[in-house]
């Protein structure tokens, strides 16, 4: 009886161990699944193929031959960047214009969405529609029909036609922007700054533009992005002499046929000013947004 107590036992032993190793093998297997899983494999196909030409584009850059072959490491097509004249008047053109159009518009932009917002009057609905037309109208459009108006009215095409047209693109995008921080405004602060005495003009300058800040400086941000990426609507309203950047490198591609190296080279430099600018912008908004 002891014998068949004991061979009982083991085998008992046998099988609770044969389960437990089964039911870890089972949690092994879906800890797997959910590490590759289908969405994580999606996301992970998209960032190779967002990131993967910008790797080639920095790699390529250093190159010392013109085409697509490795023929070594060399900086010389960054020394040659920093001696083209005409790249860097086009990219001074396109500074010039982001900043002097992304101010004009967030002026606009914030005062229009203010108005909106606080006041009621029969044209308002119309207002906040039509507004949004420049982001609903294909480029080529916009384009077409600002070349139309400045040589019906007999303004020349250059610097100030391109300034007029940024402006335009990008007021849509700041009203947007803010009136997104409107709508999340507490009214009893504008009611309580009235009791203590406030003029309108106080409670606007020390009440709601500190308030909807954050909102005004990504509207800001987002039409100097919008201006200095912008291609189709400045090629309708450049003149003479009054080159931006993505016109000046979309001339260099079709009169070399091809990217040159120094065209990546800028693209690299434009990369890594971006990414500082962007870390530094994100610590200031940080910043606003804890005040």
């Amino acid at each position: 009886m002891n014998f068949r107590a004991v061979a009982t036992n083991i085998i008992a032993r046998k099988k609770s161990a044969q389960n437990t190793s089964n039911e870890a093998s089972r949690h092994a297997k879906r800890a797997l699944r959910k590490q590759f899983s289908f969405s994580q494999m999606v996301f992970a196909v998209t960032m190779v193929f967002l990131f993967l030409p910008l790797f080639i584009l920095i790699l390529y850059s250093f190159n010392d031959s013109t085409s697509m072959r490795w023929s070594g490491f060399s900086l010389r097509w960054y020394q040659r960047l920093f001696s083209e004249r005409e790249l860097w008047r086009s990219f001074w053109n396109s500074i010039i214009i982001a900043g002097s159009s992304a101010i004009t518009a967030t002026i606009i932009g914030t005062l229009g969405a203010v108005g909106v917002n606080w006041y009621r009057f029969k044209l308002r609905n119309y207002v906040q529609t039509i507004s949004f037309l420049p982001m609903i109208l294909p480029e080529i459009i916009m384009g077409v029909s600002l070349a139309i108006f400045f040589a019906g009215i007999g303004i020349p095409l250059g610097l100030f036609t391109i300034y007029i047209a940024h402006t335009s693109f990008n007021v849509p995008f700041v009203f947007l922007l803010v009136m997104a921080r409107l709508d999340e405004f507490d009214f009893s602060i504008i009611e309580a700054a009235q009791d203590l005495g406030a003029s309108e003009r106080e409670i606007f300058f020390k009440v709601t533009v500190p308030i909807c800040m954050p909102g005004i400086i990504s509207g800001f941000l987002t039409a100097v992005t919008l201006s200095l990426e912008d291609f189709v609507i400045t090629f309708f309203v450049a003149g003479p002499g009054s080159s931006t950047l993505p016109i000046f490198i979309y001339s260099a591609i079709t009169r070399r046929g091809g990217i040159t190296p120094v065209i990546s080279a800028l693209s690299v430099v434009m990369i890594l000013g971006t990414v500082a600018l962007t870390y530094l912008l994100r610590n200031f908004l940080k910043h606003i947004a804890a005040k």
